[in-house]
């Protein structure tokens, strides 16, 4: 064998270091299978609490306002079922084209700590609205309800913790995945996937820097096709990015410790992310732990019994869902990248939607190019400027679909299109008044384009011997000086072919 056929240690520790952390993980993974579970929680869109009258508001700032009796636990006071948040989470759950129970009830999860003003959690164990379903190919075990607990806030300087109760009692939704994921990024496609759909469906603001949404992940390495029975717990997390981080950093800390010869603790486990590293908390409670049992105080609940809570009916609430709405966009050759924006930023899509009613569907493509990039540049101006989010686009649709008409049909230059569409948004008047009060047309008249082209050409002799000599460029530099003569409104097309025929 030739020396060249060789392959240095030195070499594949070279080419193992330029790799990316996500592949450098694949391979260090070889006889190692992560199995991923997550468990989000989200924070419902309601008036009032999960079984008060006080009010549910993630905007207020003052501690301790919108608390009374029943979610403070004073004795006496008695639970009453918010029917909103249970329409809710059985919307989720026909989006997810999941089992919907019939019969569902309440049960108390008892455990001590003090932002639980009960001593116990109203939350469901035996029989949750929502079983099974599917979203972003991972399988759901289940979607419940339950109540949120206080915010606790810890003050190192003064090692003192004060509990905010304004959170306590809030409706919340948990789903819980099958251990079925196999990766980090995996892992953040689904809860990114997850909050678009709630949000959709309007039953969740799902704010992670809020709060709004919580998403813990449960981690845990099989050797061999062999499934440790141990797995550790994720929490304390505040971003999808931090989740993946953690995730990453717990399977490649399960991997020393098993090849080191040891075991996996059952555990819950913080994030640090100063530190980029996980650190252990307290050992996993089972639920024989939280010892469930049917809360007396409030009715099990017969949901074919409830108006509007058939399956039916629900799923006749429900709007485009994420997946279909990118769907709709790539099939109308809109590009992936900007799909995915216009179902992000909903304001974005339902404009898209709106501008689609007034040009033909051959130049849908065109106007999700200039909203994903020129509009969107305009709005982000716009709100830094304002110090406020816009709720509605600065242009109305119709306005912005003869400005596509325009660019479509080639009356104007692409670059014309971009400045009459901020002029546009500044003075609301309509693009075809702007493109012709200020000669900004394009022209076709070869006899207007002749004298351009003759006055470039005799201006540039170098570049003309340039072209002529095989150099392509140099038609590209003559076209964009005639285009720089007119004003940006000769067609560029017709200019290029003049331009060639007159060279030859």
């Amino acid at each position: 064998m030739e020396f060249g056929h060789f392959i240095t240690y030195q070499t594949i520790e070279l080419m193992y270091s330029h790799l990316p952390d996500s592949a450098k993980i694949r391979l260090s993974m070889a006889t190692y299978q992560p199995t991923i579970g997550l468990e989000i929680h989200a924070e419902l869109r309601t008036s009032t609490k999960m079984f008060c009258s006080s009010k549910n508001d993630a905007d207020e700032i003052r501690a301790n306002v919108n608390i009374c009796p029943v979610c403070m636990s004073h004795p006496g006071t008695l639970p009453v079922i918010n029917k909103e948040a249970v329409k809710h989470v059985l919307r989720v759950g026909a989006a997810l084209k999941s089992r919907l129970a019939d019969y569902t009830e309440f049960d108390r999860k008892n455990y001590f700590y003090p932002d639980l003003p009960k001593g116990y959690q109203l939350s469901q164990f035996a029989f949750p609205l929502v079983s099974g379903g599917e979203l972003a190919g991972v399988q759901i075990t289940r979607v419940h309800l339950e109540e949120d607990t206080a915010s606790s806030m810890h003050d190192e300087s003064t090692a003192t913790t004060t509990i905010d109760y304004n959170r306590a009692g809030v409706p919340l939704m948990e789903l819980v995945t099958e251990p079925v994921i196999t990766s980090a990024e995996q892992a953040g496609d689904f809860a990114r996937e997850l909050q678009l759909l709630l949000r959709a469906l309007g039953v969740s603001n799902a704010n992670m820097e809020k709060g709004e949404m919580r998403v813990e992940a449960n981690v845990s390495l099989a050797k061999d096709g062999v499934q440790s029975s141990s797995y550790v717990e994720l929490k304390n997390i505040n971003s999808f990015n931090a989740m993946e981080r953690a995730v990453r950093y717990e399977l490649e800390r399960q991997k020393s410790v098993l090849e080191s010869g040891g075991t996996i603790e059952k555990e819950t486990r913080g994030w640090d992310e100063s530190k980029q590293q996980t650190f252990s908390q307290r050992s996993k409670e089972g639920s024989a732990d939280y010892r469930y049992f049917p809360d007396p105080d409030l009715p099990s609940l017969r949901l074919s019994e409830i108006e509007d809570m058939n399956t039916d009916s629900l799923v006749a609430t429900l709007p485009i869902l994420p997946q279909e709405r990118r769907e709709k966009y790539i099939a109308a050759g809109i590009k992936a990248e900007d799909a995915r924006a216009f179902v992000q930023d909903v304001r974005l899509g339902d404009f898209l939607d709106e501008v689609s009613k007034h040009v033909p569907s051959a130049y849908l493509p065109v106007a999700g190019n200039y909203i994903a990039n020129d509009l969107v540049k305009i709005v982000r101006d716009i709100e830094q400027r304002e110090s406020s989010s816009l709720s509605a686009m600065p242009i109305s649709a119709i306005n912005f679909a003869q400005l596509i008409q325009l660019v479509s049909d080639k009356k104007i230059s692409s670059k014309t299109a971009k400045t009459i569409l901020l002029r546009s948004v500044e003075s609301g008047t309509e693009p075809a008044a702007i493109a012709r009060d200020e000669n900004l047309l394009q022209t076709t008249d070869t006899t207007v384009l002749v004298g351009v082209i003759d006055m470039v050409l005799a201006a540039n002799p170098g570049v003309v011997s340039d072209f002529k000599a095989g150099k392509g460029a140099a038609l590209e530099y003559l076209l964009g000086q005639c285009m720089r003569e007119m004003r940006g409104v000769g067609d560029p097309e017709v200019l290029r072919g003049m331009l060639q025929e007159k060279m030859r």
